[in-house]
């Protein structure tokens, strides 16, 4: 728990000093930049920094490290690394409540509803709802400026080459993968009507996998290991080990889209119901449906939901058997992830953190 806290702060820190940086090399641009520049901060405060941790246990799995030393050259790659994969899943969020007409993100109004609403107060003119999508695309397309220069930054201090280009290769693949596994998911919103079953599940599986299982896990491994001069074997170890939890920790996340609280999820209850998100979850549901009642939740499913049909919908997906056979995969992903370290070539402390964290992803309740 003390490693955790000190990472958390001292990412928290990096992140501070990022954008501070960033505000000073700006001033030139005048004050109307500051908006953008504040968001950026509000909105990188706090989080579960579950990337940024897998991050540092990738390069603990490969060399020691100390968070409690002085930070310099070592230290400082790993964090400008980790802080960068912090930068770069803040952009993804803000860019998928835009895709996703998201009200709300962490119990307060999502960024480009915050910059809509600024520009409604202040009276100015065009509308205030392009005006705010315009803010929130800008903001995070520079936050994903900046998660670039920050892994630049890491692969500049390593003295290994190699070790830089395969980090770099890492994240580039990532970045690629989430972009097209967005497209991905916001395609099988647009298509009329569900596949079969079996090649709905593909779908859904596949969405789940290249928009956020691997970048939530798998990628933030191998680029810590990779900045660490992992060999090949103990990439295929962490990748084994990552891609199940990143699977076991979105399907968590499915079930808290559906029936987390919405005071700890800071999202409103049943979103990605009224989103029409064709989820693992929901797909399995439709499969214990009789014909009738399989038209009906179609028919509500991605619709602007009352509080009653929310209700009917999670009655629906619980009395299918859904959330048990969810839970089920989650359990397996997790046994297939700590199975994946049993002998793997990687250091036995950085191992057991590792499953510790798998635990704690998978289990959360926001």
């Amino acid at each position: 728990m003390h490693e955790t806290t000190r990472l958390a702060g001292l990412i928290q820190e990096r992140i501070a000093d990022t954008i501070d940086r960033h505000r000073r090399a700006l001033q030139p641009l005048g004050p109307d930049a500051s908006p953008l520049l504040d968001e950026a901060l509000t909105f990188l405060a706090g989080g579960k920094r579950f990337r940024a941790q897998f991050a540092a246990l990738g390069y603990r799995a490969v060399r020691p490290l100390n968070l409690d030393e002085r930070v310099g050259t070592e230290l400082g790659a790993v964090l400008d690394a980790a802080c960068g994969l912090e930068l770069f899943h803040a952009a993804a969020l803000i860019h998928d409540d835009v895709i996703d007409r998201s009200d709300t993100r962490r119990g307060r109004p999502s960024v480009h509803r915050l910059f809509e609403a600024g520009h409604r107060e202040r009276h100015w003119r065009g509308a205030s709802d392009h005006f705010g999508l315009a803010g929130a695309i800008l903001l995070g397309d520079l936050l994903q400026s900046w998660a670039d220069e920050l892994l630049q930054a890491a692969c500049d201090a390593l003295p290994d080459r190699s070790a830089a280009a395969r980090a770099r290769e890492h994240f580039n693949r990532m970045r690629s993968e989430v972009a097209v596994g967005q497209y991905l998911d916001v395609l099988e919103e647009q298509i009329p009507g569900f596949a079969e079953h079996a090649e709905q599940l593909e779908r859904s599986t596949r969405v789940l996998v290249y928009k956020s299982a691997k970048y939530s896990v798998e990628a933030p491994l191998l680029i810590g290991a990779a900045l660490a001069g992992a060999d090949e074997a103990q990439e295929d170890a962490l990748a084994s080990f990552g891609l199940p939890v990143g699977v076991a920790f979105q399907l968590r996340d499915d079930l808290l889209g559906v029936f987390g609280d919405a005071e700890l999820t800071g999202k409103p209850i049943g979103d990605d119901l009224a989103e029409g998100k064709r989820t693992v979850l929901v797909t399995l549901t439709r499969e214990r449906l009789p014909a009738t009642q399989r038209r009906i939740f179609d028919d509500l499913l991605g619709t602007d939901l009352d509080r009653e049909q929310v209700a009917i919908l999670q009655r629906t997906i619980r009395e299918s058997g859904a959330v048990e056979r969810v839970e089920e995969m989650i359990a397996r992903n997790v046994d297939r992830a700590t199975g994946a370290l049993q002998g793997a070539p990687v250091r036995a402390e950085a191992a057991a953190a590792l499953s510790g964290l798998a635990e704690r992803a998978a289990r959360r309740s926001f």
